[in-house]
């Protein structure tokens, strides 16, 4: 039986050990955490939890340092205030709190992440849309690629059209098409948002987490489930590595505060972005591209009142009113997602509207879009960062993160590249807004690190020439079973959310992986 120890339990890691366990019956997973169980269904998405309050402590319990009643247990006395210390989405905290052993990052100020099982396939919008043209990884033809994504889609359970029913997102699509479809290519148009998750009968969704990539692992009774652990708050402080193979961990109960050397034949880091090369370079694993060729997608926001009178001409009142009413018991505040996909040369960028009955903050008492009866659209704009070796992540052996873990220091830098393309996409993402209604945030671009979609860090490559950490099937250079995931891996400049195309790399490496093991 071949042990492999996979560190973080998002969608990556899931997809990574259920690949794995699926490869055949001699093949075991131990699955590492630093951050809580939140559900009873381990990775399930707290989109999905009905109560109010339920859902607020769940997030709590995700925000690492300032996790609540979880604070003592990843190291920080229950009675120690964080000056300044505030989270940038709920259920994450920033990397730079602003308290004792934060990163770093004030070129990148809204880094965040989360600390628990799912990771940010607990709190993530869902969206997976596939890349294309030069989003794609160039070294995986064509065939491969739809075969991996088909594979990464059925895993996460991605719907092409949650919303069919829904006659409001049938006009705001008609209406983008009226303003945009003369620029846009044929097939690259105005579309429907795929996003992971399962419609209810009810007209809900039950959203995907790292619960729908688990499937029978989190079910006891499956045969599978027998050969799968998963062990939560549990921090992997070292690799154990020699002679260019990974030997194993050195792991943490946060609980008891115990440490132990847990064995394996193959070691998967898939933290994140940044974690996932902290613990790398703590355990003395330090390829020349480390940390370095970080990119995210710059975001350009805002946010619409729809126009009565330009909806009515496509909605009658009567059946916007009908759709108010079938979502009227629904928890989750979106109620429709479309998308204007990047295309090159000329629409290099992916934009995102998603219909609500509410605005996503509160607009002032004498607006005269407050009560809106359509209700509001927010709409984004992601763009490419190009890959530089001069931004990334660094890591201060001599200073220390809350956690015991060599310090990051975060460094990044718009270009005159991209700060075009983000000038170009404000305009558009005006002239939509003025086609869909009256804007009640003008578009503005969200300050660095907004986007969560962090990638780059641990990027694949062919060769090694010191620009990339692990090779085509995402094994770490100089090593046989060393294998990082997650959205760091890709090299490309993208401008879509990442998590399909995560997914679907993972699924490529543990293919890999399994092949190795049987050899």
């Amino acid at each position: 039986m071949k042990t492999i120890c996979i560190v973080g339990s998002g969608p990556i890691g899931s997809a990574y050990a259920r690949t794995l366990l699926e490869s055949g019956p001699d093949v075991r997973v131990i699955m590492l955490e630093a951050g809580p169980q939140l559900t009873e269904v381990p990775g399930e998405s707290v989109r999905n939890l009905l109560d109010p309050e339920t859902k607020a402590e769940a997030r709590t319990k995700s925000q690492g340092p300032l996790a609540g009643d979880h604070r003592a247990a990843l190291g920080i006395p229950e009675d120690t205030v964080v000056e300044g210390s505030f989270t940038a989405r709920q259920g994450t905290f920033l990397l730079d709190y602003g308290g004792e052993g934060s990163a770093e990052a004030a070129q990148f100020p809204a880094a965040a992440a989360s600390s628990n099982v799912g990771g940010q396939g607990a709190h993530w919008t869902c969206a997976t849309p596939r890349p294309a043209d030069s989003e794609k990884v160039t070294f995986i033809d064509d065939a491969e690629w739809e075969d991996l994504l088909a594979a990464a889609e059925e895993l996460l359970h991605v719907h092409e059209d949650p919303f069919d029913d829904s006659p409001i997102a049938a006009a705001l699509q008609t209406i983008l098409e009226g303003e945009f479809a003369d620029e846009l290519p044929e097939g690259r148009g105005v579309g429907k948002l795929p996003v992971a998750g399962d419609p209810q009968e009810d007209g809900t969704m039950r959203w995907a987490g790292a619960d729908v990539v688990l499937g029978p692992l989190t079910d006891a009774s499956d045969p599978l489930a027998e050969r799968f652990q998963l062990r939560d708050l549990t921090l992997v402080r070292e690799i154990l590595h020699g002679d260019g193979r990974a030997r194993g961990v050195v792991a943490q109960d946060l609980r008891t505060g115990e440490v132990e050397e847990i064995p394996a034949d193959a070691v998967v880091v898939a933290a994140d972005a940044f974690r996932t090369p902290q613990l790398l370079w703590r355990s003395g694993v330090r390829p020349q591209a480390l940390g370095r060729y970080l990119t995210e997608h710059p975001v350009v926001v805002c946010t619409v009142a729809l126009d009565g009178e330009t909806m009515r001409r496509y909605v009658p009142e009567e059946d916007r009113d009908a759709e108010l009413a079938r979502r009227a018991r629904h928890a989750d505040p979106v109620a429709a997602a479309l998308r204007i996909p990047f295309s090159e040369p000329d629409h290099p960028y992916s934009a995102q509207v998603m219909y609500s009955e509410q605005p996503p903050f509160p607009l002032p008492e004498d607006s005269p879009h407050r009560d809106s009866p359509w209700g509001f659209v927010n709409m984004g704009f992601g763009l490419r960062k190009h890959p530089r070796p001069e931004d990334g992540v660094s890591f201060d052996d001599e200073r220390e993160d809350y956690l015991g873990f060599p310090r990051m220091t975060i460094r990044y830098e718009l270009t005159a590249t991209e700060e075009a393309e983000i000038s170009a996409a404000t305009e558009r993402l005006r002239r939509a807004g003025t086609a869909l209604g009256h804007l009640v945030a003008a578009p503005r671009l969200m300050p660095a690190g907004s986007s969560l979609h962090y990638q780059g860090t641990t990027r694949l490559g062919t060769t090694d020439d010191g620009t990339s950490v692990a090779d085509p099937w995402s094994v770490v250079w100089g090593y046989d079973n060393l294998v990082v995931g997650g959205n760091g891996v890709i090299p490309t400049a993208t401008t879509m959310n990442p998590t399909l195309m995560s997914v679907a790399l993972a699924v490529r490496g543990a293919r890999r992986l399994a092949d190795s093991l049987r050899g």
